[in-house]
């Protein structure tokens, strides 16, 4: 058996939020960028819908330090994103057409991460919120930027289904942090494999 190294494994951050940015409160995008570079500072991969506003802002920053930024775009092709959803296709590594539409995007978009952080957002933030939650999957709340995010307690609350496995915090780099602890906390310290041995199917 052999060893991977803890260094090698990269952990996959959603960053979910509002497309239009209206319903956002001041300094809510600034806060989204320096959220994408923490995330990648601290050893994670981006994930976003590929979309614009907050996600995008995520994608802007996660760049920025040289990280790797993964979209799941609702379109079937690259021509259906950019000419029927009218979405961007900069700041993206790779961008996964599902062809889902948004709310199928939204169920890939989140079980393909192994958490999720909401920044303001509107009813799509809030369906892949549920989704998280539904996951039992690690969620951050980051306070302060406006719209669902700063609704989500009071949903929980009145849920009367647990506070689940969230964690709040108006400060991108101690939310990241504690977020990445509760995913270390859910895996393994290393993983081992046994090689691939040759032969016959």
């Amino acid at each position: 058996m052999n060893e991977i190294s803890q260094s090698y494994l990269k952990y996959k951050i959603c960053v979910s939020g509002a497309a239009r940015t209206d319903c956002c409160a001041d300094g809510a995008m600034e806060k989204t960028k320096e959220l994408g570079r923490e995330i990648v500072k601290q050893g994670g991969v981006i994930v976003t819908g590929a979309t614009t506003g907050v996600p995008y802002w995520a994608a802007i920053g996660a760049k920025e330090e040289g990280g790797i930024s993964i979209g799941f775009s609702p379109a079937v092709s690259e021509l259906a994103h950019i000419k029927t959803y009218h979405l961007p296709i900069d700041y993206y590594d790779i961008i996964v057409y599902t062809g889902f539409d948004y709310s199928g995007r939204n169920l890939i978009l989140t079980r393909a991460s192994d958490a999720v952080i909401i920044v303001c957002g509107r009813l799509g933030t809030l369906n892949e919120f549920t989704i998280a939650f539904e996951d039992k999957k690690p969620i951050g709340i980051l306070t302060g930027t406006g719209g669902t995010a700063d609704e989500i307690k009071g949903i929980v609350d009145k849920g009367h289904r647990g506070q689940g496995k969230i964690v709040y915090d108006d400060d991108p780099k101690r939310l990241v942090a504690k977020l990445m602890e509760m995913i270390k906390e859910e895996k393994d310290v290393t993983i081992e494999f046994a090689p691939a041995k040759g032969g016959g199917e």
